[in-house]
């Protein structure tokens, strides 16, 4: 069965939606518009609402696109996982989806979070793990530069690990709350961490109950070597960036083949490439949303923001000219710059055609047409093995995503590819993703007498 996710953030996906007629009047800090976002993803029975984050404000020392908020901006929103807080009153049964970068945070604190939105939502956190790709983030946090990849992303596996661990420090039925014993819990059901690492030293426990999931759902995305070797360790959900069926084919294939060779059930692991689409009951409408968007954009915005998927500065380069080479590392996000580059460089395209390619679809693939010539594309994707579903990218908010549930879900759940009605009540359930077992460490063991002592010298000692 095919999976299907979908953002949350009112600004839609093109760099111009929020000037479209159908867009939301007013998005900033305007809870009813998530509220309903939310709402409408749900009646399409969309798998997870999904809200990247930043730890910056975005693009200041660029006034084209700082004037144009592009949605990668999201220069005024709500903290992603408070946000999710509230729409899980909301909501029942879709996933809740949002980002947290392992480079500027402390597992101790985000463990406690996450564990508090999969209690607050009966089981429907999802964590996006994150590095940080953008350098200014480092200077909210002491810092004059973003930190190295490796380094960031050694610090982010062993992250994961400790929030696992942490999420590991109580047993299901440790709070037995027996009023006639007086027990409120089990001790021998709680386990310390211990954890004494590199980047981290956390005891733990953690005071966070079992999770209902065991751990949230976590995803990952990285188009580098190690971020794909961080997914294959612990995504269950692997997000990929393709401008083409066979470089998804490609990083399908590796991003499985990695998983193996880490010991895990690769269809237990979900691959989502990111497609926007433009929908219509015809052809002629789906192109005239296109064409209306389209002239909301002028060249030198175009410019601009495909300069800054690629993280390279192409305002001195002819527009009608070749894309130069991006082969070259950065610091920032490698998934959208090789991408970019690999379609240049396949089709021999200049910078003009590459960025009416990519700004359509905020540097994501783009399927355009009536309802069938969409279903079939993403069929064929899914047949494929380019893709176990799709994270959905809406050009406008709310229209786009209105049209895609009225419309294509119902031809993909007539062709059998998607569900008619949720399998349960929490996102493991929907992903078909089994409750991890608990990890019991020995070395955790609750010490009555130790603490017993500790207490008293504590009291002496005042």
């Amino acid at each position: 069965m095919m999976n299907l996710m979908t953002g949350i953030f009112p600004v839609g996906s093109h760099l111009a939606s929020w000037r479209h007629p159908k867009s939301w009047p007013k998005v900033t800090m305007e809870l009813d518009v998530f509220i309903e976002t939310a709402r409408i993803a749900e009646q399409g029975k969309f798998d997870m609402l999904f809200l990247a984050d930043g730890n910056a404000v975005r693009s200041m020392d660029e006034p084209l696109m700082f004037l144009a908020n592009p949605s990668v901006n999201r220069p005024s929103t709500y903290d992603p996982l408070m946000l999710m807080a509230v729409l899980a009153q909301y909501t029942k049964h879709i996933g809740l989806f949002c980002t947290a970068t392992t480079t500027y945070d402390e597992p101790y604190l985000l463990a406690r979070r996450f564990g508090s939105l999969d209690h607050l939502s009966k089981g429907r956190a999802c964590w996006n793990v994150v590095t940080g790709s953008y350098e200014i983030d480092a200077l909210n946090f002491g810092l004059s530069r973003h930190v190295a990849r490796e380094q960031r992303y050694e610090r982010a596996e062993e992250f994961v690990r400790v929030c696992k661990g942490l999420w590991d420090s109580w047993a299901a039925d440790a709070f037995i709350e027996d009023k006639a014993s007086g027990h409120f819990l089990d001790p021998s059901k709680v386990q310390r961490l211990n954890h004494d690492g590199k980047h981290f030293r956390v005891q733990g426990p953690l005071n966070v109950g079992r999770l209902p999931q065991g751990y949230p759902v976590i995803a990952s995305a990285g188009q580098s070597e190690p971020g794909r070797e961080l997914a294959a360790k612990h995504a269950d959900v692997i997000f990929s960036i393709a401008l083409t069926k066979e470089e998804a084919q490609e990083f399908y294939a590796d991003q499985k083949a990695r998983v193996v060779r880490h010991g895990r059930d690769p269809d237990k692991v979900r691959i989502l490439p990111g497609v926007t689409v433009y929908v219509g009951e015809t052809e002629a409408e789906a192109d005239a949303l296109w064409d209306e968007l389209a002239e909301l954009i002028t060249p030198e915005v175009g410019v601009a923001m495909l300069s800054k998927l690629c993280w390279t500065d192409l305002s001195g380069y002819p527009i009608d000219g070749p894309m130069p080479d991006l082969s070259g590392e950065v610091l920032g996000m490698q998934s959208y710059r090789k991408a970019i580059d690999d379609l240049a460089k396949q089709k021999n395209l200049t910078i003009r055609e590459m960025y009416k390619i990519v700004v359509p679809g905020a540097g994501h693939l783009t399927f355009k047409g009536n309802v069938t010539q969409v279903a079939d594309q993403l069929e064929e994707w899914y047949r494929d093995k380019a893709a176990d579903g799709f994270n959905i990218m809406m050009p406008v908010h709310p229209y786009s995503l209105q049209r895609f549930v009225d419309l294509v879900i119902p031809e993909l759940q007539r062709r059998g590819l998607f569900r008619t009605e949720y399998p349960g009540t929490t996102l493991r359930e929907t992903l078909g993703l089994e409750v991890p077992p608990r990890g019991v460490n020995p070395n955790g063991a609750w010490a009555p007498a130790k603490h017993q002592k500790h207490a008293l010298t504590t009291a002496a000692a005042k």
